[in-house]
């Protein structure tokens, strides 16, 4: 896994990081070009015409043959991806003033020393040490973000956490707006905290000063515009930090009480093209998610992704689903078969939640599943005994009442 650092680079380390930065901008530059004039550019050949410009080039021989051997290995892993996972592009040309730096080093090229960072050509940045890393790393990539700030990120090993027991009940989420996240326990549940509406009028005063000092196209851009357009970033950044500190406080929190996630495999894309977009992305669901996910797997827990198909117009308590589909303003869930009453977002985490526990790939079964247990609890009851759910529990275990 990776831990992430601040750095402190002087003057002279920052300037010596960029110079390093322009070298393999160029090389992934020159691949892109290698690609889209038909010559097949795998790693095997790209490395060869590393050697030959080298060679030739001076001011390529300068720079780190790890950084600029890394950046082809990069390349070579985006152009894999690019025709086996779905959505993902051919890699296109970095141009300088897009692309943010961002340099690869493996052990040959970086090493620790008095709590600094030592990379090639005597270059020496202080470390901001946050904690202690676990083991020796094994890479580290060094990048600036859009504030201008720089940041290390070691690859470290860390021991792995038991599976936890069977004693430890179960938990699904499913993914709201009025609410981030809405659990079968609502102790559990993530609140929509609005980070981004709170800094809106600071971000809203910054754009407007970008919008007043902004030249017209093709002349530089004014030092005050740059001052604007840095601070409207920070207050976007400010926003997201918080975000993501909210979600990692949280999933762990799930994380160290459940030994089963089910998560609603939630794609909250749609979502920017409704009336619900500005608050959607105040929402951070798709952060949220992706964070639980991880360190569920990385603690031990099992994961499991449920299809959103039907888990709100089903019902928890007797699997029956509705004829038609609840509309938002709706936020209460009525069942016509057995009553049954409850929030709509709960009864979809409960929903959620059976269909995990019965490992069923699809939510479209979940009516089937609920009503053959229903059925089988109705017929013990017939018999005298209690319920059949696990553990001994009465079927209310199925609705979730532990």
């Amino acid at each position: 896994m990776r831990y992430s650092y601040r750095l402190r680079p002087g003057r002279i380390a920052q300037a010596a990081l960029l110079d390093e930065w322009g070298r393999c901008r160029w090389l992934w530059n020159e691949a892109v070009h290698q690609q889209r004039t038909g010559r097949k550019a795998t790693f095997g050949k790209l490395s060869k015409l590393l050697t030959e410009a080298r060679s030739r080039n001076a001011w390529l021989r300068a720079g780190s043959q790890v950084a600029q051997q890394q950046t082809l290995r990069t390349y070579g892993t985006a152009l894999d991806h690019s025709f086996t996972v779905k959505g993902r592009g051919r890699p296109r040309a970095k141009r300088l003033k897009d692309a943010l730096p961002s340099l690869e080093y493996t052990t040959r090229g970086f090493s620790i020393k008095d709590g600094r960072l030592r990379l090639p050509g005597r270059v020496t940045i202080p470390v901001v040490w946050s904690r202690e890393l676990p083991s020796d790393p094994s890479s580290v990539r060094v990048y600036r973000d859009s504030l201008g700030h720089w940041y290390a990120s070691f690859v470290v090993r860390r021991d792995t956490v038991g599976t936890p027991g069977a004693d430890l009940p179960g938990i699904g989420v499913d993914w709201g707006v009025k609410a981030t996240a809405n659990t079968t326990d609502p102790a559990f549940d993530l609140p929509h905290l609005g980070h981004r509406r709170r800094c809106a009028a600071e971000l809203a005063k910054a754009q407007r000063r970008m919008a007043r000092r902004r030249r017209p196209k093709g002349r530089p851009q004014s030092k005050g515009y740059q001052q604007a357009r840095k601070q409207a970033a920070r207050v976007a950044k400010k926003a997201a930090r918080q975000n993501t500190h909210d979600a990692r406080v949280w999933a762990k929190n799930v994380t160290a009480h459940h030994s089963l996630i089910a998560v609603e495999d939630f794609k909250p894309k749609f979502l920017a093209k409704s009336r619900m977009a500005r608050k959607a992305a105040d929402a951070a669901i798709g952060a949220a998610k992706r964070e639980l996910v991880e360190r569920g797997m990385r603690a031990g827990r099992k994961v499991v992704l449920v299809p959103p198909a039907y888990t709100t117009m089903t019902c928890s308590g007797c699997g029956e689903r509705a004829n038609h589909r609840l509309g938002l303003g709706v936020r209460v869930f009525e069942c016509t078969a057995c009553g049954y009453t409850a929030d709509r977002d709960l009864n979809a985490a409960r929903t959620i939640l059976a269909t995990a526990e019965r490992d069923r790939a699809s939510a479209d079964d979940v009516r089937h599943l609920i009503a053959s247990f229903r059925e089988r609890g109705s017929g013990a009851v017939r018999a005298g005994n209690p319920g059949p759910g696990p553990g001994g529990k009465s079927p209310g275990f199925i609705r979730g009442d532990r």
